[in-house]
This record gives structure tokens, sequence and C-alpha cells, in this order.
């Protein structure tokens, strides 16, 4: 489905007018559909619904709370890799009970309260922490539930800073490395084998990478079995990406359902999907207002109130969001870059867009639904944005826009 649709040349999120929605809550912010939230987690669970699977969605593409209670409300479970990341999905509504805690570099007190939350299971990267789980619930006499994440070696295609499954990447254990160790974790006190996790990449728009790394990963599956080593699960990871351009052919959930179906066939397996931005990716926009429309010998700038600091990904990947005015006028398109406050040359949402606007006009960046509030900083001391969730023709604000005196909550200015 598609939230954002334009009426009498104005666009809505469902019901209701954006133009209304930047009024009432203000510019930057983040608008989020909960119909489209709600429609791709359950593409999700009809193209699983063969297998018994687990639906953790990946926190880091947007930890908002109101998106993870309404998430948990659906019955999800989730995918974190912080402390910070499950004490939201705890205090969201979600069971820890369907938590798996990925991530290269765990900290102790981190381990320590998932176990003492009752996580379903650790996805563990490395040898150093798989012996600092092992001795923390040791020490504390609660027995781990852990896979290993296995680094497949295959190029997911991707943008190399969110490409995870090659050997020059941090994540993950090789798979000879792994036949050792899932012995070693069989014979702990401490641990206990619940199964393999894998994940190459964010943003995968081809499901060949994906049956490459299948292959690897259900041939250790087979080897452990065949050792008397049995699993309660397969962890596939996430990263099925979103078509951002109109050239983008992006996999839906079924199709990523079909590529997965020769190698679940005939187990008795849970399956683990860890999808983030898929849920999320085009349920969301970001809502700015052009302040100026510059021009110069080179070409012109709408200069918005919006910048990098609110949205990183254009600046941190070069990607491309469509960008639209909020209301169509008729009149000259004209080819702007739009950039933001920021006292950086990187920070542009979209170059050489054609549009009709002037100083005051609304702007959306669209498929802004994921990694966009969850990676905004106060670079140049700016206030974070706004965020608002829509159901129907209700526009709810869940959480305010950042004010001066939060900015400074937490410095002291020593005597």
């Amino acid at each position: 489905m598609n939230p954002f649709e334009y009426r009498d040349n104005q666009l809505y999120a469902e019901q209701v007018s954006c133009a209304e929605i930047a009024n009432a809550y203000g510019t930057p912010s983040y608008v989020y559909s909960k119909a489209a939230i709600e429609d791709r987690y359950r593409a999700f669970e009809d193209a699983l619904q063969d297998w018994q699977a687990r639906i953790c969605y990946s926190v880091k593409a947007n930890s908002s709370l109101a998106v993870l209670s309404l998430l948990a409300r659906l019955g999800a479970g989730f995918d974190i890799v912080s402390g910070g990341e499950l004490e939201r999905v705890l205090r969201a509504g979600g069971d820890a009970r369907k938590v798996v805690f990925s991530g290269v570099a765990k900290r102790a007190d981190e381990i320590r309260r998932a176990l003492l939350a009752g996580i379903y299971c650790f996805n563990i990267e490395s040898l150093p922490e798989l012996d600092r789980i092992e001795h923390i619930a040791g020490e504390m006499d609660i027995p781990a539930n852990v896979s290993l994440r296995v680094n497949p070696d295959v190029d997911a295609d991707t943008h190399p800073y969110i490409s995870t499954g090659q050997k020059e990447n941090k994540f993950g254990l090789g798979i000879d490395q792994a036949r050792e160790l899932y012995q070693r974790i069989a014979d702990s006190r401490s641990l206990r084998v619940t199964g393999v996790d894998c994940h190459i990449g964010s943003q995968l728009l081809d499901l060949a990478p994906f049956r490459s790394s299948f292959e690897k990963v259900f041939e250790l599956v087979d080897w452990l079995e065949d050792r008397g080593i049995p699993l309660r699960h397969v962890d596939l990871g996430g990263g099925l990406g979103i078509p951002y351009t109109r050239a983008d052919l992006a996999p839906a959930p079924v199709q990523y359902a079909r590529a997965i179906e020769p190698f679940m066939h005939g187990r008795q397996l849970e399956l683990v999907v860890e999808p983030g931005r898929s849920i999320v990716g085009h349920a969301g926009l970001l809502l700015c207002r052009v302040e100026y429309l510059k021009s110069t010998d080179e070409g012109n700038f709408a200069l918005v109130d919006a910048g990098m600091n609110d949205f990183m990904r254009p600046s941190l990947y070069s990607a491309w969001h469509e960008i639209s005015a909020v209301h169509r006028e008729s009149g000259e398109q004209v080819l702007y870059d739009v950039a933001g406050p920021v006292c950086e040359s990187a920070d542009v949402l979209g170059r050489q867009r054609s549009l009709c606007i002037r100083p005051g006009s609304l702007l959306a960046v669209h498929d802004a639904g994921a990694y966009g509030f969850t990676m905004a900083s106060n670079y140049n001391s700016r206030m974070r944005p706004a965020e608002v969730l829509v159901d129907g023709d209700l526009a709810r604000l869940i959480r305010k826009r950042e004010s001066i005196d939060q900015l400074f909550a937490d410095e002291i200015i020593p005597d």
C-alpha cells in the first residue's frame, strides 16, 4: 500500500493532510503511517505461514517507542544490538522471550541485563564474546541460549557500509571456526545451543546473495545435526530492501519466502527472520520547509530547515530519496539541490530535483521511515525533530520536538 498520496494537489498521510501536520507540529517532523507498518508486518506473517516463524523486527531501523509498541501488539519479536534497545523494547511492551541480541561488542552489563530479562538468545559474533557470555552466565547461574552468527563470505551487492557478510567485515565467525565452537557450546554447563544465525547486509534488491548464504548456513545445520548437536532455530537475518527509486525492483516478502522454501523443506526447525527497513521504510516521510531559494552561477539551492543531523542517509550513503512538494503548484519546474542548514557541504538531502516551490513551501522526503530519526543527532546544536504517527484520520504526536533545555540537560559547567 502507499500511505502517502495526493488529493487535489495536496499530499496526505492516510486521511490527514501533511500541511495540517506541519502546521500543528512544526518542521522538520517525521510522519509515520500506522496502516503501512501493519500491512508490511502482516505481509511477512502471511509469506512465512508455512513454518513456525519468529519475526524479530530490527529495532535499529526505527526505535520509536510507539512503533515498537505497535509491532509488539502485532506479535513481533525484536532483534536488538544494545542494552538501550532492550530497554526500549521492554518499555514498549515487547516480550523479552522474543528478543535476539545481536551486535559485535556487547558489554558485560548489557549481557547481565539481558540474562536477567530472560531474552530468547544471544547471536554471538566472536570467540572473546563467547568466553564473556559463558563466564557471566556461569557466575549468575543463568544458562545462556546462544547461536553463532556465521559469516558466509557472500557479496551482498549493496553499499559497502551496510555489507556485513564478507570476510573483511567485522561481523560473525568463519564457518570452520563455528564448527569447532558449537562442540564447545554443547559441552558447556552455562551455554545452550539454540540456533545458527546469518546476516549478510542491508538494502538487498536481489535474492541471489540470500540464496548463496542460505546454502552455506544449511550445510552447517546439516553438519551439526549429523554430529548430534540439535538446533531449535535457524536465523536468516534481515536485509530485504525497498525500492527508493522507480527503477528499483525490490523482492516482496512472498518472493523472499520462496527463496527460503527449498532449504526449509521437511525440516522441523523454527525460522527466525530480522526485517527492519522492509517493514518501516515506506511507512515514513520527513516534512521540512523551504527557508530560502538561492541561485548561483553554478545552479540553484532550496535551503530547508532539515539537515543531515535530522536525516543522515543522503550524506552518509549518498542515498537517493524522492523529494516532493506537499502542495503541487502549476508553474515552472526548476532544478534544485535541496540542502540543509548544517555547516557541511555534505548536508544535501537531494541533488538536481525538479520542483515548483517558493520560500515557505513544504517538502516531503519520502521513504524515510527507516534509519531516519534513529540516526539523528544534535550536530551544530540542533534540536532533533518531532515524530507523528497517523492512524486513519487521526495524527498523534509520539515524540515532542527536542527543546533547548533538553539539549543542555545533561551538561555540567564545573566550578
